[in-house]
């Protein structure tokens, strides 16, 4: 769009009497036919050259040129920059609700592992193999120093045993 309005604002100026030669070649070569005209655009909008392209129509041509293109690289700048950032926030934000869904992961295997541990301390109370505990054995168990340090570090209280076995009892051992 931008190359068909730069080749309509550059032809008056090729029989512009005040204009050389060289320079009317020069826009000619650039922005003479739709074609170059795009050609131009396209090369001055992605190289980063754009003074090259832009210069001699400034200098030699007529100052409002350097309005235009200000306008054009702006808009241009800013279009690239706005979308650059969409892609970096999309980005970021896929790997946040990634991370949010590991998060959630480690925490239910942390309460899997827990809950395995318990499971493996209360088999390891159940001297007579039978599924249950008693008061006693659970007593004895929790007397256990080794047993206490475990309970300790799964931040287990073992002071109060009657209170916790009254917790966890559900009437039949």
């Amino acid at each position: 769009m931008f190359s068909m309005i730069m080749c309509q604002l550059v032809q008056p100026y090729f029989t512009d009497a005040a204009i050389d030669g060289d320079t009317i070649s020069w826009m000619n070569e650039h922005y003479g036919t739709a074609g170059r005209s795009l050609w131009t655009v396209f090369e001055l909008t992605f190289s980063g050259g754009w003074p090259n392209y832009v210069r001699t129509l400034v200098e030699h041509v007529s100052s409002i040129f350097a309005y235009v293109f200000a306008v054009y690289i702006s808009l241009v700048v800013f279009a690239m920059t706005r979308i650059i950032t969409a892609l970096f926030l999309k980005d970021t934000l896929q790997v946040a609700a990634n991370d949010a869904e590991m998060v959630i992961q480690e925490k239910m295997n942390e309460k899997k592992n827990y809950a395995k541990k318990l499971m493996d301390v209360f088999q390891g109370a159940d001297h007579t193999g039978d599924g249950k505990i008693t008061l006693h054995e659970f007593e004895t168990f929790l007397a256990e120093p080794r047993v206490q340090s475990y309970l300790a570090t799964l931040e287990l209280d073992t002071h109060e045993t009657k209170t916790l076995f009254g917790m966890l009892d559900d009437g039949d051992g």
